[in-house]
C-alpha cells in the first residue's frame, strides 16, 4: 500500500486570465507532486476554480455574457495555460460543479442547524476588487490596502461564530507548530488577527445573484468564504449528509494546502473553524508562499508590469519558464522577476551549466571512442569524486522537499551539473586521449560524466520534465526511477546518438529588443 499525500492549491479565481504570479503556485504544486510520485506515495493533486461572486458577474455583464458562459471560458483558459507548462493534477474542481454545489448548501444548512451561523445584517466598507470586507482600520486615505476604494455596503446576510472556536484554533496552532508554515505566517496569523476577538465572519450576501443559491433563505446566495473553501474536501466527495467517499478516506487530511501569503488568514482562519464546525478533521499542513514580483513591484494591471505566462512561454519555452519560478523564489521571501534576469538564468544554469555538461560529454565520447561507452569504474584517480557528489545528492532533496524547500531542491541539482563541468576540467578527457598509456582513465572519465548525467535527469523530473526526457533520450535511457539511482554504475553499456542542443544561449541586448519589438505589435 502507498503512503497517500493530497497537495491542492487555492483555487484561481475565475474573473480574468491569471498572470505568472498566479500560475506559479500550480507550478509548484506540481514539481512537489512530481517528487512525491517518485517517492512512491499515491499522490491526489487537486486544483480548480473559483467561479462565483460579484466582481465575475459584473465582469460577464461588461462583455455581454450570462456568467456560466463567462466562467466557462476563463476556466477552460486555465486548465489550457496549466497543461501548457506541464501541470498534472488529477482534479480540476469548478464551483459551478453540481455536485460541489450541492455539498456547499448541505453545509451551510449543516451549520447554520447547529447554531454556528446565523442571520444578521452587515453594514460595513466593502472592496469590489478584492470580494472582501475590510475593517476601518484597515483603510488609509480612504482606499483597501489593495489600492482599491471601497464603498459602504449594508444588507442582511448570514455570519459564522468565528469567536465560538477561537481558544480551540489557537490550541491547534500551538499544538501544531506546522499547521502554518513558515514561521514568519504563523507568527503574523497569531499576532494580527487570533490576539484580539475574532468578528463573526459574513458567509452570505443578497446584493449580487451569481453564487451558490441557499433553498431555506431565498435572495441569499453562498459568499466566498464557505463556496470556495470547501472545495478540498468535495472535490475529495465530501457531502455531510452522504456515508465518506473512498477518495476523502483516503486522502484527507490534505498533507498540504499551497497557498498565496495575503489568502493565509482565509485558510488557516475561516477554513480550520469551518471544519471544526463539521466535525472534520484539519489540513496537515498549510504553507503560505510567496509572491513573484516583477522589477521588486507587485504585479498590477494598472501599473502595466504584469507578464503573462502564454508571453513568457514564447519567449523562453516552457522550461526554462518552469526552472526560473522554482529556482528564483526563495522559501519564505518574495521573488523578482524581469525578462534580464530570466536571460541570465536561462543561460547560467541551463544552457552553460547543463546543457554544455550534457552536449560536451557527448561530443567528447564521440570525438574520442567513436560514441561507444564502456561501463569503466575505477579508484577515482582524481581530487573530485563524482559518485560520491552524485549518490548524496537524493538523500538531501528528500530532505528539502519534504520542507518545501524547492527551490534548495532543485538547486542540488544544478550544484552536481556545475560538479560534473568541473570534473572535466580536472580530468582533461583531451589530455588522456593522447597518453597512451590511460585508455581506461579517459573510459573511467567518461563513465562517470555520463552516469551523473543520468542522474540528472532523473533528478530534473518534478522540476522541468520536458529536458530531463530529452537529456534521457540523449544519453540512452528508459529508467527514470528514483530506485535506479540506489546505485551509482546503473548506466548501460552503448553506442551514443549525437547530441542536440538542450537550450538557447541568449544574446541579452538581442533578446530584449526582440521581445520589445514583439510586445509593441
Amino acid at each position: 500500500m502507498k503512503q497517500p499525500y493530497y497537495i491542492s492549491t487555492a483555487i484561481a479565481y475565475s474573473s480574468a486570465i491569471p498572470h505568472i504570479g498566479n500560475v506559479y503556485e500550480a507550478i509548484l504544486a506540481d514539481a512537489i507532486a512530481r517528487f512525491k510520485r517518485l517517492e512512491g506515495y499515491d499522490v491526489y493533486f487537486q486544483t480548480g476554480t473559483d467561479e462565483h461572486g460579484q466582481k465575475i458577474e459584473g465582469r460577464a455583464r461588461d462583455n455581454e455574457l450570462s456568467p456560466q458562459a463567462y466562467v466557462d471560458h476563463i476556466s477552460s483558459e486555465i486548465k489550457r495555460i496549466y497543461d501548457k507548462v506541464h501541470v498534472q493534477y488529477d482534479r480540476f474542481v469548478r464551483t459551478t460543479d453540481a455536485d460541489h454545489v450541492n455539498a456547499v448548501q448541505t453545509i451551510f444548512k449543516r451549520l447554520y442547524d447547529q447554531d454556528d451561523i446565523y442571520l444578521g445584517k452587515y453594514e460595513g466598507w466593502y472592496s469590489m476588487a478584492d470580494e472582501s470586507f475590510i475593517l476601518e482600520k484597515d483603510i488609509v486615505d480612504g482606499k483597501a490596502p489593495s489600492g482599491d476604494v471601497p464603498v459602504w455596503t449594508s444588507e442582511d446576510a448570514y455570519f459564522l461564530k468565528l469567536s465560538k472556536y477561537q481558544d480551540r484554533l489557537i490550541r491547534h496552532i500551538e499544538e501544531h507548530p506546522a499547521f502554518i508554515e513558515p514561521d514568519s505566517r504563523r507568527n503574523e496569523m497569531i499576532q494580527n488577527f487570533l490576539k484580539e476577538p475574532l468578528p463573526d465572519l459574513c458567509v452570505s450576501r443578497t446584493s449580487f445573484t451569481w453564487g451558490v443559491p441557499l433553498p431555506f433563505a431565498p435572495g441569499h446566495v453562498v459568499y466566498v468564504w464557505i463556496d470556495a473553501l470547501s472545495n478540498y474536501i468535495t472535490g475529495l466527495g465530501y457531502h455531510p449528509d452522504e456515508s465518506e467517499t473512498e477518495a476523502f478516506k483516503t486522502y484527507w487530511p490534505a498533507d498540504v494546502h499551497l497557498i498565496g501569503k495575503d489568502i493565509l488568514r482565509f485558510h488557516t482562519i475561516y477554513w480550520p473553524i469551518i471544519l471544526m464546525a463539521l466535525g472534520v478533521e484539519l489540513p496537515k499542513r498549510v504553507f503560505g508562499h510567496p509572491w513573484i514580483l516583477v522589477n521588486k513591484g507587485k504585479m498590477s494591471k494598472s501599473t502595466g508590469n504584469v507578464m503573462y505566462t502564454d508571453d513568457l512561454v514564447r519567449y523562453f519555452g516552457v522550461d526554462p519558464v518552469r526552472y526560473y519560478v522554482l529556482h528564483e523564489i526563495p522559501f519564505a521571501a518574495d521573488g523578482n522577476i524581469t525578462y534580464e534576469l530570466l536571460i541570465e538564468r536561462t543561460n547560467t544554469d541551463l544552457a552553460n551549466t547543463i546543457g554544455n555538461l550534457v552536449n560536451r560529454t557527448i561530443g567528447m565520447a564521440h570525438k574520442y571512442r567513436e560514441g561507444v561507452v564502456k561501463r569503466v569504474m575505477l579508484n577515482e584517480p582524481f581530487e573530485l569524486n563524482l559518485a560520491e557528489k552524485a549518490k548524496a545528492v537524493l538523500p538531501r532533496m528528500k530532505q528539502l522537499m519534504e520542507n518545501l524547500r524547492v527551490a534548495d531542491a532543485l538547486e542540488e541539482v544544478v550544484q552536481l551539473a556545475r560538479f560534473a563541468n568541473k570534473y572535466i576540467d580536472v580530468s582533461e578527457p583531451w589530455n588522456l586521449f593522447k597518453d597512451e598509456a590511460k585508455p581506461e582513465v579517459l573510459n573511467h572519465v567518461l563513465y562517470q560524466l555520463l552516469e551523473t548525467i543520468r542522474y540528472i535527469a532523473v533528478l530534473l523530473q518534478p522540476f522541468i520534465p520536458e529536458t530531463s526526457l530529452r537529456i534521457a533520450g540523449q544519453i540512452g535511457v528508459k529508467d527514470l526511477s528514483f530506485a535506479s539511482l540506489e546505485r551509482f554504475g546503473g548506466y548501460p553499456e552503448q553506442t551514443l546518438g549525437k547530441a542536440e542542443v538542450l537550450f538557447e544561449r541568449h544574446d541579452p541586448v538581442k533578446k530584449l529588443a526582440a521581445i520589445l519589438l514583439e510586445e509593441k505589435d
